[in-house]
């Protein structure tokens, strides 16, 4: 379809620590659970009220996963680019058909940026004076990439 758009950016924090998997053919995978909340105050009784989404994330760049692996921890602030999927499954125990919806993170429509002010002592990325990548711009590029003679 012409003209459209899945497009998902979101900051929150990390409900729970990453969770990485090895596929079927290799690879890493890395799985995690990110809140977002809104704050507002009830215009009734001046009470402040919150409400939190909670979005599944899967990240299938290797290098990226490397950096979740290694950086990320509970509570840590992230923004990310990604794009809606929801996949079908079948609950074992039931037997019915089962949707989840996830922010799939691959390719080169995709990034991941770490944004400090995690939870105190959670993660690295409260040193501001760490040497740790900040987003997959940041991570040395493996020798089986693109070839880097190419003038454009």
């Amino acid at each position: 379809m012409a003209g459209s758009l899945n497009k998902v950016l979101l900051i929150g924090r990390l409900g729970a620590d990453p969770e990485i998997k090895q596929m079927v053919n290799g690879k890493s995978v890395a799985r995690l659970s990110l809140a977002t909340s809104q704050s507002w105050k009830d215009k009734n009784t001046g009470e402040k009220k919150e409400k939190t989404e909670w979005h599944r994330i899967v990240v299938f760049n290797e290098g990226l996963v490397n950096v979740v692996q290694q950086y990320l921890k509970k509570g840590a602030q992230i923004y990310v680019e990604g794009q809606l999927s929801t996949r079908k499954w079948k609950d074992e125990q039931s037997g019915q058909d089962k949707y989840s919806t996830e922010i799939i993170i691959q390719g080169y429509n995709s990034s991941l940026t770490m944004l400090g002010g995690g939870t105190s002592g959670s993660s690295i990325q409260n040193d501001k004076s760490s040497n740790a990548p900040k987003s997959i711009e940041e991570i040395p590029q493996s020798s089986n990439d693109l070839d880097d003679d190419i003038p454009f």
